[in-house]
């Protein structure tokens, strides 16, 4: 199964030819800064499989809690988060799963929570899903 997905204004798009090889929380502080949320939920590709079909997303450089550097891309026309390439998973496309389309934001089995040493006291452990304190 392949992944779609856009931002909220429609100008960026994106797909992944690949279904998602991980799905992940992540509940580092730069996840956390950059959605303005308590935690990112993920769908992880390969970056071979992975295109941006329409318009161009801006990046924006950090170094994460991991010490590594992290590149998220948004639509700077609404500024919808939609994925990161991070130094810490070489090869892989991190998809912010909230843009994929056609109901696959569910991301139904949560694989794995990174960071959770900072999860947020109003966050419960996801059932089944492996919990690393930190990542990298």
């Amino acid at each position: 199964m392949s992944l779609s997905g856009s931002c909220l204004c429609g100008e960026v798009a994106y797909a992944s030819s690949s279904p998602a090889t991980l799905t992940a929380l992540c509940h580092c502080l730069d996840c956390q800064k950059w959605t303005g949320s308590t935690y990112t939920a993920n769908a992880v590709v390969p970056e071979a499989s992975f295109k941006v079909t329409k318009g161009e997303p801006k990046f924006y450089d950090t170094i994460g809690d991991s010490g590594k550097k992290n590149r998220h891309f948004f639509c700077a026309n609404c500024g919808s988060s939609l994925y990161g390439v991070l130094d810490v998973m070489p090869g892989e496309i991190v998809i912010k799963s909230g843009g994929l389309d056609d109901g696959a934001a569910d991301l139904k089995n949560v694989g794995l929570e990174f960071y959770c040493e900072r999860r947020l006291s109003i966050v419960p452990p996801t059932e089944g899903a492996k919990q690393v304190p930190r990542f990298g």
